[in-house]
């Protein structure tokens, strides 16, 4: 089985290729465009590298959330977009479960952050058992000091929320808060290839017309038009 995983949850989204258990290829895409201007060239980039064409490719998957809004609408329009025009079948998967992939094997807490704006994060906690991770604390949007207070045992914190309050999480749980090195920082585009594959071997399907990312909050737009 070939499949094509996107992740465009952060501002570093890249694209990775596996077939069966073997990861083929994986890119990721310069922050300093954004995804909508290179999300195709990428692709198209993985594949050649690859030697598949897109007809090659058995199922598409993307990291369906939650992060950035635009991010993941690009992602999730591409999604449909390549599933429509080739009638293959897609698969998504948690970005915050994708994410704790990034420190597998540990007898820590993985907390993943991203920085969900107005002082609060997108946060899930994991802790690893037998060949994947068990969720402990459900994913959210949250307070920090809310989300630390139920931590209760030390944890590898990931992401970019976390290097943003790295000074308050120290603070609250001292020794106990650990943080992931530079590469494990952002979201990998293989662990959601791989965490796609684990589903789709599992015909555990999305349909594409139901598909919506998981934004875990109301936009501006959402929230400006709900008090008008």
């Amino acid at each position: 089985m070939k499949l094509l995983a996107i992740e465009t949850s952060t501002m570093l989204g890249g694209i990775a290729v596996m077939e069966d258990d073997t990861l083929i290829a994986e890119s990721r895409m310069n922050v300093k465009a954004t995804h909508s201007e290179r999300i195709m060239a990428d692709i198209d980039n993985a594949l050649k590298r690859s030697g598949f064409k897109i007809d090659d490719i058995d199922v598409f998957g993307m990291a369906s959330g939650p992060g950035s809004f635009t991010g993941l609408r690009v992602g999730l329009s591409t999604l449909k977009g390549l599933s429509y025009a080739t009638g293959k079948k897609v698969v998504s998967v948690s970005t915050l479960e994708a994410f704790a992939w990034n420190v597998t094997f540990s007898p820590h807490l993985i907390c993943p952050l991203l920085d969900a704006r107005k002082k609060e994060v997108y946060a899930g906690v994991f802790e690893w058992s037998g060949d994947g991770f068990t969720k402990i604390i459900d994913e959210q949007t949250v307070k920090l000091d809310t989300l630390l207070a139920a931590i209760g045992k030390s944890a590898v914190f990931l992401g970019e929320a976390a290097l943003l309050y790295k000074d308050r999480i120290l603070a609250a749980l001292g020794q106990k808060a650990l943080f992931g090195a530079p590469q494990h920082m952002v979201p990998s585009p293989a662990n959601v290839a791989c965490l796609c594959m684990r589903k789709a071997r599992n015909n555990m399907f999305d349909n594409p017309e139901h598909l919506v990312p998981r934004y875990m909050r109301k936009s501006e737009a959402e929230i400006k038009q709900a008090k008008e």
